[in-house]
């Protein structure tokens, strides 16, 4: 990664101007930070997210505030949080300071996030976060509502509701695997980056899976979110006799991971969050070792709204990768978009209470806010999806009859041909 000024924290403005009126085209631009690790694929899908909407809301004509018309312009912010929290608070910092941005979408790793919000929150901006799970942030909201007032958590849900998704998959895998092999008591392998947001999913499953689950733990591993071989890890949980690996993955571990899951073929499936799963250059990055793999994801090309096919279709044939979760500062933009016109203002107080009447169709599903200012989870609002690589594609496997919840393209869930070799009676 390069770097350079402020220990590699880049800043780009770029004003969308597409399709303005020259009355519009006069008018002060409304400036969007949109903040994340620019040089990884989570801080990719930040920008290609909020550049699609931006260009859309501005061949529009723009934001209606009051009675004028006026564009977007978004600020390009490398928090390089992967790295560096100092990188982050620098960047975010300077976007407050010195890009004087009007809001903030995005951010991903937690440990930074916490810190870059309490630098949005000391700038009364509203931030919506686009990538960091922790409860924590949501929390805040509560516990201290007039600082923490303008954060609202738009993807992924939030840890807790992660982890509730990963044991519906673990539970749906597991029940397949007890029917088709003669399976009686599934032995689960856990494998978790080694990062805060993974810590309440860890902790969830350590209790759950042998208490309310009967399945038997045979082991917890925490990689360091970057690491690039995951041998040893692998080979520990084949002698451990696991039936399924649990994983719980946001960083690039996540393609080491399936990669020489494949290549080893480890006779557990891998069920559970892998981010670089999301990712349409995943099957190219395995050499179609990932093929099987199972993880909870925001989108898939399924009909989870009439707006879900569309966004899904346009993002890939502009950028060439199908949406991952951070992809969710499209919606963030709209629903900015929304708040503004309905406040006839951008001050952050009005603007805020906009937010908070949010109910819209969007991407990823229907969007309302709690009263920690966290998205709204379940059968009636966003759910999530479950996505496996099946024949070198992306297929949304579940929800599949849950709560009554079946997404218009779903297909069934197929277990690895060389699990179900090793483990058939």
């Amino acid at each position: 990664m390069k770097k350079s000024g402020l220990a590699g924290v880049v800043l780009l403005g770029l004003w969308l101007g597409l399709g303005l009126g020259q009355s519009a085209q006069a008018a002060d631009p409304i400036k969007i930070g949109v903040l994340g690790p620019m040089a990884f694929t989570q801080g990719e899908g930040h920008w290609n997210g909020a550049t699609m909407a931006a260009e859309e809301i501005n061949s529009a004509g723009g934001i209606t505030v009051g009675k004028e018309k006026r564009p977007l312009e978004l600020v390009k912010v490398d928090t390089n949080e992967f790295l560096s929290i100092p990188d982050a608070t620098n960047a975010t910092e300077m976007a407050v300071s010195r890009h004087k941005v009007d809001f903030m979408v995005g951010g991903f790793r937690t440990e930074a996030v916490l810190v870059m919000q309490d630098i949005a929150m000391d700038a009364k901006k509203i931030f919506i976060g686009c990538g960091a799970a922790h409860p924590e942030l949501c929390t805040r909201v509560t516990k201290d509502y007039d600082r923490y007032k303008y954060w609202f958590r738009l993807t992924p849900i939030n840890s807790t509701y992660l982890g509730k998704v990963d044991f519906i998959l673990l539970g749906t895998v597991g029940a397949i695997m007890k029917k088709t092999l003669g399976l009686e008591k599934l032995k689960v392998a856990i494998i978790a980056e080694k990062a805060a947001w993974a810590d309440p999913i860890v902790a969830a499953a350590e209790k759950m899976l042998p208490e309310q689950m009967g399945m038997e733990v045979v082991g917890t591993w925490r990689p360091s979110p970057v690491a690039k071989d995951c041998t040893a890890e692998l080979a520990a949980i084949q002698r451990a006799g696991a039936h399924i690996v649990f994983t719980t993955f946001s960083s690039s571990v996540g393609l080491t991971f399936a990669k020489q899951w494949g290549e080893l073929k480890v006779p557990a499936a891998a069920v559970g969050i892998n981010v670089e799963a999301q990712k349409s250059g995943f099957w190219a990055a395995t050499g179609g070792k990932g093929e099987y793999t199972l993880t909870v994801n925001t989108y898939g090309r399924v009909k989870i709204t009439d707006k879900t096919i569309p966004f899904y279709d346009k993002y890939i044939k502009e950028f060439k990768e199908a949406p991952n979760y951070t992809a969710g500062t499209y919606d963030a933009l709209y629903l900015l978009k929304d708040a503004i016109e309905r406040a006839g203002t951008i001050k952050s107080d009005k603007v805020v209470a906009e937010m908070e009447k949010t109910d819209a169709l969007g991407a990823a599903g229907r969007e309302v806010f709690d009263k920690s200012h966290d998205i709204t989870w379940g059968p009636k609002f966003v759910t999530a999806v479950g996505t496996q690589w099946q024949d070198g594609k992306i297929e949304c496997v579940w929800p599949f009859n849950w709560e009554g919840v079946t997404y218009e393209g779903s297909k069934p869930y197929k277990l690895p041909p060389w699990v179900a070799e090793h483990w058939k009676k």
